[in-house]
């Protein structure tokens, strides 16, 4: 698979990575030697990328899928917490349980706003001081947000940022509101120009856009100053898929099979403001005990609906 350069890291990504969140308990929660041989079998078809978190509890996937083999990828992880000992921690965490000396990307995870990149000014310096220590290669943040991946682009020392960006603009933040597609990929051209290595989360809007399959991979991937499309991979024919698409020799009609997706609910995410119970057309959505949505699978049309007005991206299709 073609390889591109993330920004100025010196680092040589190809055109699709591996979201590893897919695969742990929060999703699909596969074994872990299921999930191990599927992240070996997109390694075997030549992806490099892998992306993972601290929050996500996947280390032990990526373990698993490396132990014996000689694959060395550019690995991602990311830390929410804000504290230089919260950063540090985590750095040492991922290290351990991947078995890794080095992580060659470390991101403060999901920025919100200016403000909450100041509020997480130990954790930055953390990273700083393992960066210079050669235990992180690169470091940067995640964001679904407009106004932060603008920021960032102005931040001489962020190396990497990997904003949300899909044709439809699902997911989208800008301030306190929605954003657009158009001002995403604005500001994601002014951060690669500015020397930003950026890659992309979301092309599928987190499942609900996979009937407009090329489509959404055509989009994000002609956009400028974008070097990879992370991608949540739950079986080794979604792989085979990605890579025919990358190469060109995908069939034109292809459209994937929809018929065993569902709407899912992350729990870590949602926040309880009920946004998607107003929206669902079928009241298939109610509030559980802890005051977080969840999906009432009898009643749900699967229609996606209620995805684009979360406003955290809590709601994806698995």
């Amino acid at each position: 698979m073609k390889k591109n350069l993330l920004g100025n890291t010196g680092l040589m990504v190809t055109e699709v990575g591996f979201g590893v969140l897919t695969v742990g308990n929060t999703q699909l929660n596969l074994p872990i030697p299921e999930g191990a041989a599927l992240i070996r079998y997109a390694l075997e078809r030549g992806i490099n990328f892998l992306d993972t978190a601290q929050y996500y509890q996947t280390y032990p996937y990526i373990r698993e899928a490396l132990k014996g083999t000689d694959f060395d990828p550019v690995i991602v992880s990311k830390c929410l917490y804000g504290g230089y000992k919260d950063m540090e921690e985590a750095i040492e965490e991922a290290r351990r349980e991947m078995d890794r000396d080095v992580v060659e990307v470390f991101l403060l995870h999901e920025v919100r706003s200016e403000k909450d990149w100041e509020l997480r000014a130990g954790a930055w310096e953390c990273l700083q001081d393992a960066k210079s220590k050669g235990i992180i290669k690169a470091v940067g943040i995640s964001t679904h947000h407009v106004d932060v991946t603008r920021l960032a682009a102005g931040i001489p020392s962020i190396d990497v940022v990997f904003p949300l960006i899909n044709f439809k603009g699902l997911g989208i933040r800008d301030g306190e509101g929605p954003g657009t597609r158009e001002d995403m990929a604005k500001a994601i051209k002014d951060a690669a120009d500015a020397g930003k290595g950026v890659f992309a989360m979301k092309v599928f809007g987190g499942g609900i856009l996979l009937k407009d399959y090329r489509q959404a991979v055509e989009y994000v991937k002609n956009l400028p100053g974008i070097s990879s499309l992370m991608i949540g991979f739950g079986h080794t024919d979604e792989v085979d898929r990605i890579i025919e698409m990358m190469e060109g020799t995908l069939s034109h009609d292809y459209v994937p099979d929809m018929s065993n997706k569902r709407i899912f609910i992350d729990q870590g995410d949602c926040e309880g403001c009920g946004a998607c119970l107003r929206r669902c057309p079928n009241h298939a959505i109610y509030m559980n005990e802890t005051g977080q949505a969840n999906v009432n699978y009898d009643i749900c049309l699967t229609c996606g609906y209620c995805a684009p007005v979360c406003p955290v991206r809590a709601i994806i299709m698995l």
